[in-house]
């Protein structure tokens, strides 16, 4: 539910879909990005920013399935301070219960004589029309001045005043290339709230980058000094080293609420699970001592600190797992694992499936469990996020074939099913992966261009669940691909087979994604 704003709450305005979603080789479909808008409701977030409808038509679309869907939300769209923009954002969230435009400009000298060649006048004038063109579609209309903590103050103010005068109900005050100290941002919002007309009738938000590892030290700093929303993205992703990460932000006020005397609404109990879905997703890789989040965030080795963890929990963890939805301890499944015991622990992992789903998950564990043994979490939140949600399996992977060695060049054969009928490539190359894709090409006759290649474990052992993510590109057309198995040549091949199935499903021309905030 959208709440009025309390004097002590601190909103969350998500921006996992737009700014997390423009970082260098995320490429989310609309299914996917619903999917994460879908979870990210559960979390309860305040603000669900959704997409910058001009850039793209895949972004207009995910914007107005979103609002079509997500009911109980604020839905926001970014848009440039021109008519244009603000146009296509009000068509985008017509379905929209409760609709936000987020227009900005920028209002750094730095920005005004390199990037837009205005002036300050100009700037002033086109803030102001930029605000009244989106009353035209909705009475909540942000206006983010980007750049804003490398302007010079004077101007801002005069900016932020415009914009307020214009009706613009929030104001953010983004730290757009993570620049800023925290003590410095302190006294900026204490500056502002004392120079700008009208700021005492408006929230204020901050958008803090982390390039220099300040956003939410930043964003911690601008809230004790008066402002009351945030922005922020889930695993901090984003732009260049990212965003303000939500879940640090979150789990900083809750563990501190009594000294802090705020609060959010956020679900903290859906914190892992949002972190998972958008980790798989994106394909970006949660570093193992990233706070909150990280795998490591609530291990124990050393023998001090287990000795302490021991006797008393509080010793060495200030956030108890169970609060963040993590477990205290795992249940470990195998190849005699029956059917019923898996849908259990899927339960209990807060994931549900239908029967279709169910069946086809509880296969590729068996599967898995044949040739690791036992699977802990990790290894079944792997199976259903990189092996069931999925796109049409136009091509399916029937079998491959390997062969390498210090004195003979690597070959591969492979076999794909295409509408009912095996096909077979056979190729050398430069290692086993190398080897396989090419027999995939000529299968396909394709002409695909690989990007990026990562491969992450997903447990530890020598026995390890390996996950491949890859992006591809094939006439203009980038898409992700994800497999796993504990041999790392199939789940490239997966991921290949994957990467091929989005291109075939995604087929259409998607325009760049321009940058902002």
């Amino acid at each position: 539910m959208v709440v009025e704003n309390v004097k002590n709450k601190v909103f969350v305005f998500d921006t996992t879909l737009r700014d997390g979603e423009q970082s260098p080789g995320i490429h989310l479909n609309t299914r996917e990005k619903l999917e994460i808008a879908q979870q990210l409701a559960k979390l309860n977030v305040d603000i669900i920013e959704a997409g910058f409808p001009i850039s793209s038509r895949s972004d207009f679309i995910s914007v107005k399935e979103i609002s079509a869907k997500i009911r109980d939300r604020r839905i926001a769209a970014l848009a440039r301070a021109n008519f244009k923009d603000i146009d296509a954002a009000g068509e985008a969230l017509k379905g929209a219960t409760w609709p936000v435009i987020h227009t900005f400009i920028s209002s750094s000298d730095i920005h005004l004589k390199y990037q837009l060649k205005k002036s300050r006048e100009e700037v002033l004038e086109l803030a102001s029309e930029a605000v009244k063109r989106s009353l035209k579609y909705t009475d909540m209309v942000e206006f983010s001045a980007m750049d804003a903590t490398r302007s010079d103050r004077i101007f801002l103010c005069k900016l932020f005043e415009a914009a307020i005068k214009s009706g613009a109900k929030v104001i953010n005050i983004p730290d757009t290339v993570g620049y800023i100290l925290p003590d410095e941002f302190g006294e900026m919002i204490d500056y502002i709230f004392e120079n700008t007309a009208g700021i005492e009738n408006v929230t204020v938000s901050v958008h803090c980058h982390d390039d220099l590892g300040l956003a939410v030290a930043n964003s911690l700093a601008a809230i004790k000094h008066g402002a009351r929303q945030v922005e922020c993205a889930v695993n901090g992703i984003g732009e260049r080293a990212g965003n303000a990460s939500l879940e640090e932000v979150v789990m900083i006020i809750d563990t501190r609420k009594k000294d802090l005397g705020l609060h959010t609404d956020i679900n903290i109990g859906e914190i892992i699970r949002t972190s998972g879905i958008v980790k798989s997703l994106t394909g970006y890789i949660i570093p193992p001592n990233k706070a909150i989040v990280g795998k490591n965030a609530f291990s124990h080795e050393a023998g001090i600190h287990q000795d302490g963890m021991l006797k008393d929990r509080s010793t060495y963890e200030i956030i108890k797992p169970e609060d963040i939805g993590l477990k205290s301890s795992e249940l470990i499944l195998g190849k005699h694992s029956g059917r019923h015991a898996f849908s259990e622990r899927l339960k209990d992992l807060g994931i549900q499936l239908d029967d279709k789903n169910l069946e086809k998950a509880f296969e590729k564990f068996k599967n898995l469990a044949e040739k690791k043994g036992a699977l802990n979490d990790q290894d079944i939140k792997a199976i259903v996020e990189n092996e069931i949600r999925e796109v049409n399996e136009y091509l399916l992977l029937k079998y491959y074939r390997v062969q390498s060695g210090s004195d003979v060049k690597a070959s591969s054969s492979v076999g794909i099913e295409i509408n009912g009928k095996l096909y077979e490539g056979t190729s050398a190359g430069d290692g086993q992966v190398d080897a396989s894709f090419k027999a995939i090409d000529k299968i396909t006759g394709m002409k695909i261009k690989l990007v990026e290649y990562n491969i992450e474990a997903v447990s530890g052992g020598r026995d390890a669940l390996g996950s491949v993510k890859i992006v591809v590109s094939s006439n203009g057309i980038e898409v992700m691909g994800s497999g796993i198995s504990t041999d790392i040549v199939e789940a490239s091949i997966k991921a290949y087979v994957s990467a091929m199935n989005r291109i075939m499903e995604t087929k259409g021309s998607l325009g760049s994604q321009d940058s902002a905030s």
